[in-house]
């Protein structure tokens, strides 16, 4: 229930975070050009809050926090006194109406860079970029990676944390390009190996592309194989599995750690597994049978048993401080390649290059709102900062009644001199409309699975 509360609450300021800012950016532009905002609402429905300022613009805030809006002065919209009529938006020259309209999704633009140089510039915390293990039969074991290998830079770039890499491969990945690494090795060798990302599948090119496509595993201490938590009416708790039980082997298997355990278990969904545990200082064979579950396109099997947790040295923990320039530098840098990395993956996702199902809707972002909210501040505002790059991406897609289609509309009436008739611009609204409907109808369908699953 509670984790219930933080998603609602973590979306619900999430979404009103972003819509403002958006709104924000038609509202200050048009504002600065000379054009009257009678409105400027965040949310939709009766107004929980509003105010009238001496300059005539209302602010509201709505009862439905689902977005907002900002209302200008237009003759398409209602009767315009005459001494008003210079500064309605209809009657402003084709630059200034465009910046208006490209205004929202700049300003989100602008939030993530903001929030990630923020982010930077208090100090980012991770591991040493120190390899663990490598898949076996994976593309980094072909290219020679091995367990051990210490990651000093990719393509000239510092590698501080194991993290630092992950953004950049997804992008090269999806352009199918050779990286090129300078590692020391375990004998204390420094070398360099090349890295061909157009040997991962593109089905592979998801969230967990580092470790599942490419086969990369981040060092980590080995975690004992013993049960912290037992999920109530899941498979583990109907076969008498208990807290602190410590699983010995899985079908005549030796474990040694919990990744045995997650590896075993994850390739027998509806597939029986005796397991001999020991608890109290007594072995005893259990049967269960994993229930099966999808991830991503692969069935995987579960039981409902979590980890205990476990202590990283600190020599081990990397704490990365950055300077202003600096912050900022990489804030805008990361900001751009978030939003490369999104409109290719729109592109290959239309060529069907890619899975659809990367494609997230309202019930997974709240659940990563709750969840981020919960992990604390920093967190919280790389989730704002991910979600603000897909806005401002989102709305510049050229689909009419987003920002993007209204840009198509003023591209056109740049080209042909006059503006967009009216019958095209409602034909083009019903167009979007359906476009938005049916992807909205992808994003929920593809949380639904996710949920279920």
């Amino acid at each position: 229930m509670l984790e219930f509360i933080y998603s609602i609450a973590g979306f619900i300021v999430a979404l009103g975070i972003l819509v403002a800012v958006h709104e924000f950016g038609h509202f200050w532009v048009a504002r600065k050009l000379g054009i009257k905002v009678l409105k400027f609402s965040v949310g939709f429905g009766k107004a929980i809050w509003s105010r009238t300022a001496s300059d005539g613009t209302e602010y509201v805030i709505g009862a439905l926090p689902l977005g907002g809006y900002v209302k200008m002065l237009d003759e398409n919209e209602g009767e315009v006194e005459k001494e008003d009529l210079p500064r309605a938006f209809n009657r402003q020259p084709l630059w200034k109406r465009s910046l208006v309209v490209l205004a929202g999704p700049m300003f989100n633009f602008f939030f993530a860079i903001a929030a990630y140089s923020l982010v930077f510039a208090g100090g980012v915390e991770g591991l040493t970029p120190v390899v663990g293990k490598v898949v076996e039969g994976s593309v980094a074991e072909a290219d020679g990676f091995r367990s051990g290998d210490v990651l000093l830079s990719v393509d000239g770039r510092k590698l501080n944390t194991w993290q630092e890499q992950r953004l950049y491969l997804f992008s090269k990945a999806l352009a199918r390009k050779t990286v090129h690494y300078q590692i020391i090795t375990n004998d204390g060798q420094q070398t360099s190996r090349a890295l061909n990302l157009a040997n991962v599948p593109m089905s592979d090119i998801d969230a967990n592309l580092v470790v599942g496509g490419i086969g990369l595993i981040g060092w980590y201490p080995s975690i004992p194989p013993v049960i912290d938590q037992v999920v109530d009416g899941r498979p583990a708790q109907l076969a008498g599995l208990q807290q602190g039980d410590l699983i010995a082997a899985i079908n005549g298997e030796q474990v040694v750690s919990w990744s045995d355990v997650v590896r075993l278990i994850s390739a027998s969904p509806g597939k029986p597994l005796q397991l001999v545990i020991t608890r109290n200082g007594y072995s005893e064979a259990v049967v269960v049978t994993p229930e099966s579950a999808m991830e991503g396109d692969k069935k995987i099997g579960r039981i409902g048993i979590s980890v205990q947790p476990v202590e990283i040295p600190e020599d081990r923990i990397v704490n990365v401080n950055y300077g202003l320039l600096e912050s900022l530098y990489r804030g805008t840098e990361t900001t751009w390649m978030m939003s490369v990395l999104t409109l290719r993956m729109l592109a290959k996702m239309v060529t069907l290059e890619v899975s659809s199902k990367n494609i997230s809707g309202p019930i997974t972002i709240a659940q990563y709102a709750g969840k981020s909210a919960q992990v604390g501040f920093t967190s919280f505002i790389l989730f704002l900062a991910i979600v603000s790059v897909s806005l401002g991406v989102l709305n510049l897609l050229p689909i009419p009644i987003l920002d993007g289609g209204h840009l198509l509309y003023y591209s056109i009436e740049a080209i042909t001199g006059t503006p967009v008739s009216e019958k095209v611009m409602i034909w083009g609204q019903q167009v979007g409309i359906l476009l938005l409907f049916l992807l909205m109808s992808l994003a929920v369908y593809n949380d639904l699975g996710r949920l279920l699953n």
